[in-house]
C-alpha cells in the first residue's frame, strides 16, 4: 500500500469508522496492525501461554502511531484484555509508553477485574428482573429496557432502585460502590432495545456489551437517566431521572425554553440575554411528560451582547417538548463571582 493510499484510507477510517467494531475486527486490520498483532501474540504465549487469544487489532486515532490489540481469555468466557502498542517503540520493549511485560500484566488483571465486576453487577440485576443489555465503555453505568409512562415511571424506578441496592450489597463493603455517594442507570425503551446491535455471542461478554456501535444504536434516540443516591452501602430507592437526548433534540429542546422564557422576562428586564448554557433537566415525581430545570439569563448584556457569566437563573417546568407550564421562579445571586454555579436544588 502506497503512503498516499495508506493516508487516504486512514481519513476514511477516522472519518467513518472510528471506534466501531468494524475498525477493530476488519478493514483497521490491514491499516499497520499486522506487526503490532504480531508482536502482541507473541508477548502474550510467552508470560500467558495458553491463556489469551487474540481477536483483532486496531489503529489508534489520532495516529501517532500504535494499535490496540483485543484478546479473549480462554478461562473467562467474559474477559476481555486490550493492550496498546507503540508502533515505534515495540523493538523497545514499550507498550503504552510501559514495559510490555508489565503492561500486558496490568491488562489481564484489569481484564479478569472487570468480567467478575460484570458477574456480581448482572447477577444482582437478574435477581430483580432486569437484564443487562449494555455497559458504558468504563463498565458502568448498565443499560435495562423499561417502557416509562406516567403511569409506570415510579415503579420501575423503585424496582431499578433495588436492583441497584442488590448490586452495592454484592459489592461487598470493600466496593467501590459502598463507598460511592451515588450511581446512575440508563433506561431505554423496549422498542430502541430490540433494533440494537447484539453483536456475536462469540465475542466475550464485556466486549460485546460495551461496544460503541452497540452504545450507538442505544443512544440514537432520547432514553433516561436514573440516579440513586448511596450513603454508607444504603441507596435511596426511589431515586430520580432525566432525559437524554441526542444532540439536535437537545439543542431544539434548549431553544425552545430559552426563548419562551425571554418573553415572559422581558415584561421586567427589556433587555434580557439568555445563557446557551443548558442545565440538567429532571423528570418531575411521578411524570415523564413534565421535567424542571434551571435556565441561567442576564438582566442585561455583557461583552459584545452576550450572557457568559450569569448571576441570575429561572427555575422552570417545562412539557417533554419545552414549553414552559406553572409560574417560573427566578432565582438571584447564583455564580461566586465569575466561577462556579451555586445553584439551589430542586
Amino acid at each position: 500500500m502506497t503512503g498516499s493510499r495508506r493516508r487516504q484510507w486512514r481519513a476514511a477510517l477516522t472519518g467513518a469508522l472510528a471506534g466501531s467494531l468494524v475498525v477493530l475486527l476488519g478493514a483497521c486490520g490491514v491499516v499497520d496492525t499486522e506487526d503490532d498483532r504480531r508482536a502482541a501474540e507473541e508477548l502474550a504465549e510467552k508470560h500467558f501461554p495458553g491463556q489469551l487469544k487474540a481477536l483483532g487489532a486496531r489503529t489508534l486515532f489520532p495516529g501517532s502511531g500504535g494499535s490496540e490489540v483485543t484478546f479473549a481469555v480462554t478461562d473467562d468466557r467474559d474477559a476481555v484484555v486490550r493492550l496498546r502498542i507503540d508502533t515505534d517503540r515495540a523493538d523497545q520493549g514499550l507498550c503504552d509508553r510501559k514495559d510490555c511485560a508489565g503492561a500486558l500484566a496490568e491488562a489481564v488483571k484489569r481484564g479478569r477485574q472487570q468480567a467478575e465486576d460484570f458477574r456480581t453487577l448482572k447477577g444482582a440485576f437478574d435477581a430483580c428482573g432486569y437484564e443487562v443489555i449494555a455497559l458504558g465503555t468504563t463498565g458502568t453505568p448498565p443499560y435495562v429496557v423499561a417502557e416509562l409512562t406516567n403511569a409506570t415511571v415510579t415503579k420501575v424506578l423503585g424496582e431499578v432502585g433495588e436492583c441497584v441496592q442488590r448490586w452495592v450489597s454484592a459489592s461487598g463493603a470493600a466496593g467501590t460502590l459502598a463507598k460511592a455517594q451515588g450511581s446512575y442507570v440508563n433506561v431505554v425503551s423496549p422498542a430502541v432495545a430490540d433494533r440494537r446491535d447484539r453483536g456475536k455471542d462469540s465475542w466475550p461478554t464485556v466486549m460485546r456489551l460495551t461496544r460503541s456501535d452497540l452504545l450507538a444504536s442505544l443512544t440514537k434516540q432520547a432514553y433516561f437517566s436514573a440516579s440513586y443516591e448511596i450513603e454508607a452501602g444504603r441507596v435511596d430507592t426511589n431515586g430520580s431521572a432525566r432525559v437524554v437526548r441526542p444532540l439536535r433534540e437537545r439543542q431544539k429542546f434548549g431553544d425552545t425554553v430559552q426563548n419562551a422564557v425571554k418573553e415572559q422576562l422581558r415584561a421586567t428586564y427589556p433587555r434580557v440575554v439568555m445563557s446557551t448554557y443548558q442545565w440538567i433537566w429532571r423528570l418531575e415525581p411521578g411524570r415523564v411528560d413534565r421535567q424542571t430545570g434551571y435556565v441561567l439569563f442576564c438582566p442585561e448584556p455583557e461583552a459584545r451582547g452576550r450572557c457568559v457569566n450569569s448571576d441570575d437563573a429561572a427555575l422552570v417546568t417545562t412539557d417533554e417538548h419545552g414549553n414552559p407550564v406553572g409560574r417560573i421562579r427566578l432565582v438571584h445571586d447564583v455564580r461566586e463571582g465569575t466561577g462556579a454555579l451555586r445553584l439551589p436544588p430542586y
